[in-house]
């Protein structure tokens, strides 16, 4: 059986979304650790923190809430994974997408680490589209 950390990771962040629950538990890899942190640079969740317990490491995530005052009504987080192992998407930097106008995100893995589309472009560095985030 394959362990796929990106499709575990959005898949935890969804299921919490939708059981409308703050807080998220996820596995520490390095992998999840850059990832976490471009969710967290771009506003998409409130807080991390690295825990401990029986000599394994866990992620702690704090989800932002998206009810606002003049809107009661839940706004989704949309999670949607690209690249698999059964079936990897790569893009140059000229043909990434632009999720909703800009307005969402693309998570690549280049030679230089994870790094968003908006960053990508910026150093005209292509690599493989793991997930868009809206």
């Amino acid at each position: 059986m394959a362990k796929d950390t990106i499709a575990n990771i959005l898949t935890s962040i969804r299921n919490a979304e939708m059981n409308t629950k703050r807080v998220v538990r996820i596995g520490f890899t390095n992998l999840s650790e850059n990832f976490v942190n471009i969710l967290l640079r771009e506003g998409f969740i409130e807080n991390v923190r690295k825990h401990h317990e029986n000599n394994k490491s866990f992620l702690v995530l704090t989800l932002r809430d998206r009810r606002t005052q003049k809107d009661p009504y839940r706004k989704v987080l949309n999670l949607k994974r690209i690249s698999r192992p059964g079936l990897r998407i790569y893009s140059n930097y000229q043909r990434i997408p632009r999720i909703l106008g800009g307005m969402g995100i693309v998570i690549l893995s280049t030679s230089r680490g994870l790094m968003t589309d908006r960053e990508a472009r910026l150093e005209k560095i292509g690599g493989e589209c793991l997930c868009y985030i809206w």
